[in-house]
């Protein structure tokens, strides 16, 4: 699996509830900047997560980027294990990826219990960083952790982040300059029960998958950074960022998946047309000023980066009468 020296783009879906409107914004822009430069275009279902992802949404998932008129060339069907394009069968490249960091040294225990990290964010969202890790366990010795695993206790696997700051350009916002504390510190890479981190298992199947170009909602781009680490000390290269802005409701919150009303699920029910949705969110890139319903193909000869607002865009009570309704 790869995309040779061609730009590659991946579309990548959590299957933990079904897609709502921001999500489609995200992979209509995605899918134009990919095609409008010949690109590929892998679709990864991230359902790294056991607890949080569900057969069902992955349907559903496959069934809303169909119905919106987006197509991939590498997706969840008909590949082997090391090549499937979901992550819950990608687990063995993770597993190397972990060894790889452990033998070099770059790996600790971490024996904080959840109640202890309850203000300490792991999920790709900037509310959710909370405090820096203050590296409680990074400096317990060989005996220590022996006492503690044969105390019953379980630990999960912390990345011993030696930089301090990371920069890399943005093709929205430009050059970015972060403080690893600011991201959380030294981050978990594994959890406690087993399950991988978003950050490692993003970060190892872009750089397997080929993956040039990433485009996703301006609020990941603190995770960024942790990526950009990883993939310094795992030999990969750094594909280029695009942060898009993010979609809000009326009350100017981000839309998520709480908002029911708006997931694609429900528009279709309520008669909203796939063309009609494409024109509104062509309309919020800038690329089509009337609205017009369209099909995401004849946006192609339309897309421009340099179109795209930098700003969030707040969902109107006049947006909700025109396309929504």
């Amino acid at each position: 699996m790869g995309c040779s020296d061609r730009v590659c783009g991946r579309l990548a879906p959590s299957p933990t509830g079904y897609m709502h409107l921001g999500n489609a914004w995200t992979f209509l822009l995605t899918w134009l900047s990919v095609r409008s430069q010949n690109g590929r275009l892998v679709l990864r279902v991230e359902d790294i997560d056991p607890q949080r992802s569900k057969a069902p949404f992955t349907e559903a998932l496959l069934e809303d980027l169909r119905w919106l008129g987006l197509d991939w060339d590498e997706g969840p069907d008909g590949y082997t294990q090391k090549t499937s394009c979901l992550q819950s069968r990608r687990t063995f490249f993770y597993e190397e990826a972990i060894a790889r960091l452990e033998d070099a040294g770059f790996i600790y225990p971490c024996f904080c219990t959840r109640s202890e990290l309850r203000n300490l964010g792991s999920a790709p969202h900037v509310e959710d960083f909370g405090a820096p890790y203050p590296g409680t366990c990074r400096t317990l010795t060989k005996e220590k952790q022996s006492e503690l695993f044969k105390a019953g206790r379980k630990a999960a696997l912390r990345l011993r982040c030696a930089e301090t700051s990371v920069s890399f350009d943005d093709a929205l916002w430009g050059r970015q300059y972060l403080e690893l504390a600011e991201c959380g510190g030294d981050f978990a890479l594994r959890r406690s029960d087993g399950v991988f981190s978003y950050q490692l298992a993003v970060t190892v199947d872009d750089a397997l998958m080929g993956i040039t170009e990433v485009m996703r909602g301006r609020d990941i781009l603190p995770s960024t950074p942790r990526q950009v680490v990883l993939q310094h000390l795992l030999g990969y290269p750094v594909p280029k960022h695009i942060h898009v802005p993010l979609l809000l409701d009326v009350k100017g919150e981000k839309l998520s998946k709480r908002h029911k009303s708006l997931t694609l699920r429900e528009l279709r029910q309520k008669g909203v047309d796939a063309a009609r949705l494409n024109g509104l969110l062509s309309q919020m890139a800038g690329i089509n000023p009337s609205g017009r319903p369209v099909r995401p193909e004849e946006l192609l000869p339309l897309y421009s980066l340099d179109k795209l607002p930098v700003q969030d865009i707040r969902l109107t009570n006049d947006i909700y009468r025109r396309f929504l309704s």
